[in-house]
């Protein structure tokens, strides 16, 4: 009986120990899933108000060109040019000259906003993305003409990319474009439909400058650094 009374007062205290381990681990992990929900949470709100902020300041700088170059200015902060008889020939990578114009005008004003101390450590990528129509006209079937408007939308968007990296401007943030302006031809996988869901085949054939920001990339080290194993 004295045995067994013993045991029963030493197991007690030890199941009251494991509950408080227990209780202690557990309010550990709501405090640091908590704090990771702020740091996300605050993470998503700087991203918006810099995108906010950096989608204003190219309505503002670039307003009143817009029309006259034939351009755009969308909701994610792509800039584009819409006009194929503007940029190239039919067939064609070499940039008209109307174009070379437009660029020299833009790209200066463009990487004076991308550069400045309060949008520069956000801009991860700078993306010359090039898009044609549907059609080739000596293409046998539809993936062969895919394959050639591939081929044309790359020489395009890299000619873009080697006129622009020639600029007095881009000279100047040389390394900072070499490490993040890329050309991305993109064929006519991406096309614009008119109002009926159709293809608009002259509206596909654009170039446009897209923005990648880094809020992605440290929102992904937030979700690794959760399934990362704790030791």
């Amino acid at each position: 009986m004295s045995d067994s009374s013993g045991n029963n007062s030493h197991w007690i205290p030890l199941s009251d120990l494991m509950m408080g381990l227990m209780m202690v681990f557990l309010l550990l992990a709501a405090l640091y899933m908590t704090r990771v929900e702020q740091t996300t949470t605050l993470i998503v709100k700087e991203y918006e108000i810099t995108r906010e902020d950096l989608h204003r300041a190219l309505q503002s700088e670039f307003a009143e060109n817009f029309q006259e170059w034939d351009a755009e200015l969308l909701g994610d902060m792509t800039i584009r040019f819409k006009n194929p008889e503007v940029l190239f020939s039919t067939g064609s990578d070499q940039l008209r000259p109307l174009f070379q114009n437009i660029l020299k005008d833009f790209i200066p004003r463009y990487l004076a906003i991308l550069t400045n101390e309060k949008f520069i450590d956000t801009v991860k990528e700078v993306r010359i993305e090039g898009h044609t129509s549907t059609f080739w006209s000596a293409a046998p079937s539809r993936l062969d003409a895919y394959f050639k408007n591939m081929a044309l939308s790359q020489a395009r968007t890299r000619s873009t990319l080697e006129y622009v990296m020639q600029l007095p401007s881009a000279r100047a943030q040389e390394a900072w474009l070499i490490e993040r302006l890329t050309a991305n031809g993109l064929s006519s996988s991406r096309p614009i439909l008119s109002q009926g869901q159709r293809i608009d085949e002259a509206a596909s054939q654009r170039v446009e400058f897209r923005i990648v920001t880094n809020a992605d990339e440290r929102l992904a080290k937030i979700a690794r650094s959760i399934a990362a194993p704790a030791y």
